[in-house]
């Protein structure tokens, strides 16, 4: 694949360009990320906060998450559509939310956390690295 690449919420009123690759990509199984995804995990690719270019209005939520560190989701102010997650006290490295990518065929988890909380019906690939809670 070639960088950069574009992606946007579903409406289009926040949009960005990815300019290298992700470090990693990995699907969380953990109970949240299915509320969130409204599926089995949710999909994250680990990036790092300056190779990423946004634009648009969008609002932020929290939480704290069950390592006891802070979970912020940035999303889309209009559709919702989340677009990254970080960790407040390292703004250096996000969440993307790989889905909103125009060219999603670098999603492949290669990583799978909170496997203690999967769904029973889904199989993790051969090979993947797997996690029981967050490591």
């Amino acid at each position: 694949m070639e960088y950069p690449i574009n992606g946007s919420c579903q409406c289009g009123q926040v949009t960005y360009t990815l300019s290298k690759p992700p470090v990693a990509i990995a699907a969380c199984h953990c109970k949240q990320c299915q509320k969130l995804s409204t599926s089995a995990f949710s999909i994250t690719a680990m990036i790092d906060a300056d190779a990423i270019d946004i634009h648009g209005e969008m609002s932020e939520w929290s939480r704290v998450a069950a390592s006891g560190n802070t979970s912020s989701a940035k999303f889309c102010a209009v559709c919702a559509n989340h677009i990254y997650h970080y960790n407040p006290s390292n703004p250096s490295h996000l969440m993307l939310k790989p889905s909103t990518l125009s060219d999603t065929s670098i999603i492949n988890p290669t990583i799978h956390v909170w496997v203690s909380e999967k769904q029973d019906w889904y199989k993790i690939p051969e090979g993947a690295l797997v996690y029981d809670t967050q490591p």
